[in-house]
């Protein structure tokens, strides 16, 4: 039989190209008629109506579509909030395959489906002037020879950074593409992250998001991204290119950038919700397209939505459109655009399928058993608004380890009976993970992140300074436990400084001379300050922005040394969980946690509420061995220094500048809130830092 005519096809979603046809599939069970409407160069618009159906997909061949085009959506069919049916034609919505969008929204009646002051009532308003357009891109580009830098695990090193702001004030970044993924992809910043040894960048959010009302009415703008509208395209405000669909290409070469220099790129993703909102919030694509398979809604009361985020919506994992829109996505940026690994944003949502997490959710399934995200590194922020998941996801994911932060922040703050989960901490936390057979590598450990004080206003403020986001200072968690030398923010006490700079030395170490895979807040390493904002969510401003002028150098450099340590070492850094001196035969790793007086700990050192100080001795078969001896108490303590693997100890590094070791030392003070790094070099090494 000779067919007359090449039928369109249901797949994939969104545009695609078929018989030098533009191809456009979209998912609905409950819609009516879909129409993928174009716009001209002047806004005139054209409809087409998809006139094929294959199950729940619409689709259908939409002519003069090509690269370029502006184009978006509408779905017609029945209006009912109370069964979870909030369809309305009026309202143009966003393609949720579009890799491109351009424009930002126009807050008004016209992107509410619903009356504002009646929210069961249906809004006739025409969208279409106060929306963005999605954009048909070019999706080639000349990849050359980018080959994915395939870091190991156990030699990663987290750079959680947010792209505009790190390069938005850098004197050697051009004005012109400063806060921009040109920006980021300029030598001298790539400079900065390669001279400090980093291994990846965690990026903040950069799928597109929306810029939240009540933000722009207060004269603010959400910094951080955590809004997403739109899984398959780049930010379009971070592209120098502007909007149009050059930020695709922009994005790809910034990852050919840092590929190039042997740096992996990850993404902090939101897939848990939408910038939709609730049952008040706008219609701006699901919501229009397929409520109830995009979002979770109420049992029995279908017009509210199940909110595990604190944002007012919760993505329906739980449902094959939802998830294979994830999916989609994620193999999208790791195909298309060469990303290394994802970090999820409040991911144990998304195994919340039926309403409890499951470890066996479907989302974590088909994640572990897809041949190309099986491979890219995968972390999991473990906790939602509805629980607490640190150790429950599967073994071949990272965690960002919640208890790493608490309890390290604990015990440099001086806080009682904090030896023994501090001991856990460092070892890698086997008591979060080793029950389940996992390794130190699922602990992604960190002291400050992006939500929270910077290191430098964690060791200088005692609360948080907030009154800049409007909100009474009544946002953001006051997570800061001590005092910080009995004076807030910056001072000219010589003494009150040394305290703070030693905390700050104390805090980076603890992170990057413990088991497991460390992540540095970018700009900690600098001395970034946010005046005391522990939130600044909305501060898209000096505020958040890096601050190249006021580079503690003396910082940067102690960091520089700590990670170059960690890199060239592997006793700070073992693969396994370490042992003591009943190790396997053979075990690689070994570790002597070990009392001030150089014996191990009993159950009542581990429960003196009053003993603030312990030393680790980390040893790696045929390499050097380190002694990390930690004191938080507000006096010197006295370490008796454990015998010499190899060669006699020498001084690594300390917080304490004044530290000396002597060639036979067999004690030595560390001062009070500090710690000293010591080293035992084995035959043949040449300890070339």
């Amino acid at each position: 039989m000779t067919r007359t005519h090449t039928p369109s096809r249901p797949f994939p979603l969104g545009f695609s190209t078929l018989a030098d046809r533009r191809n456009f599939a979209l998912y609905s069970e409950t819609a009516d008629a879909v129409y993928v409407c174009t716009f001209d160069e002047s806004g005139a618009e054209t409809r087409t109506r998809l006139e094929e159906r294959s199950g729940h997909v619409f689709h259908g061949f939409v002519d003069g579509a090509e690269v370029g085009t502006r184009y978006g959506v509408r779905v017609d069919g029945p209006w009912d909030p109370a069964r979870g049916l909030r369809h309305n034609v009026n309202k143009l919505l966003l393609d949720p395959h579009a890799t491109a969008v351009e424009g930002e929204y126009s807050w008004s009646q016209a992107v509410f489906g619903h009356d504002m002051n009646d929210p069961e009532q249906r809004d006739d308003t025409d969208s279409a002037a106060s929306v963005p357009r999605c954009v048909i891109i070019d999706p080639s580009f000349d990849w050359e020879d980018d080959t994915a830098p395939a870091i190991p695990l156990d030699e990663t090193v987290v750079y959680e950074v947010h792209v505009k702001g790190f390069t938005q004030l850098h004197p050697d970044v051009p004005e012109e593409i400063r806060g921009t993924y040109a920006g980021l992809a300029h030598p001298a910043a790539i400079q900065h992250l390669v001279d400090l040894g980093i291994t990846a960048v965690e990026l903040l959010p950069v799928q597109q998001f929306v810029q939240d009302s009540h933000l722009e009415e207060k004269g603010l703008r959400n910094y951080w991204g955590y809004n997403s509208i739109g899984f398959f395209a780049p930010h379009g405000d971070y592209a120098a290119a502007g909007d149009g669909g050059g930020q695709v290409a922009e994005f790809k070469q910034l990852v050919k950038a840092l590929h190039a220099a042997g740096l992996e790129v990850i993404l902090d993703v939101v897939y848990n919700h939408t910038a939709e909102g609730n049952h008040m919030g706008p219609t701006l694509s699901f919501k229009g397209i397929d409520n109830g398979s995009y979002y979770r809604l109420v049992e029995g009361e279908e017009e509210h939505y199940f909110d595990t985020t604190g944002t007012g919506n919760s993505v329906n994992v739980g449902h094959p459109a939802a998830l294979g829109l994830i999916m989609d996505s994620l193999r999208y940026w790791v195909t298309e655009m060469h990303v290394d690994g994802f970090r999820f944003d409040l991911a144990t949502t998304l195994t919340r399928q039926g309403g409890d997490a499951e470890i066996h959710s479907a989302f974590l399934t088909l994640i572990g058993q897809d041949p190309v995200l099986a491979p890219v590194k995968m972390i999991a922020e473990p906790w939602d608004t509805a629980g607490y998941q640190v150790g429950g996801f599967p073994a071949d994911w990272s965690e960002w380890n919640g208890k790493f932060r608490d309890d390290a922040r604990d015990f440099w703050n001086g806080s009682d009976a904090t030896l023994g989960t501090t001991a856990q901490r460092i070892l890698g936390s086997p008591d979060v993970y080793e029950s389940s057979r996992r390794s130190p590598l699922s602990s992604v450990n960190f002291v400050t992140a992006h939500d929270g004080f910077t290191l430098a206003d964690l060791t200088s403020y005692n609360d948080k300074h907030n009154a800049a986001n409007g909100e009474d200072s009544q946002d953001g968690e006051s997570d800061n436990k001590s005092s910080n030398g009995g004076a807030e923010g910056p001072t000219e006490d010589e003494s009150v400084n040394t305290r703070r700079d030693r905390k700050r030395r104390n805090l980076l170490a603890t992170l990057l001379l413990s088991a497991g895979v460390p992540m540095i807040l970018g700009g900690d390493e600098l001395g970034r300050t946010q005046g005391g904002n522990n939130n600044a969510y909305c501060q898209d401003n000096e505020t958040s922005w890096f601050d190249w002028n006021a580079v503690d150098t003396g910082l940067l450099e102690f960091t520089r040394t700590l990670i170059s340590l960690r890199a060239q070492h592997p006793a700070l850094r073992p693969v396994k969980f370490r042992r003591g001196a009943d190790a396997a035969a053979d075990s690689l790793d070994t570790v002597h946690v070990l009392r001030g007086d150089a014996e191990e700990f009993d159950d009542a050192d581990w429960e003196n509420p009053d003993a603030r100080s312990i030393a680790f001795v980390f040893q790696h078969e045929g390499a050097d061995a380190f002694a990390l001896l930690l004191n938080a108490a507000e006096n010197g303590v006295e370490f008796s220094v454990p015998e010499a693997p190899h060669a006699g100890w020498e001084l690594a590094l300390s917080s304490d500048d004044g530290q000396t070791v002597g060639e036979t030392v067999t004690t030595l003070v560390v001062m009070e809130g500090s710690f000293t790094l010591l080293r035992s070099r084995a035959e043949g090494t040449n300890g070339h830092e």
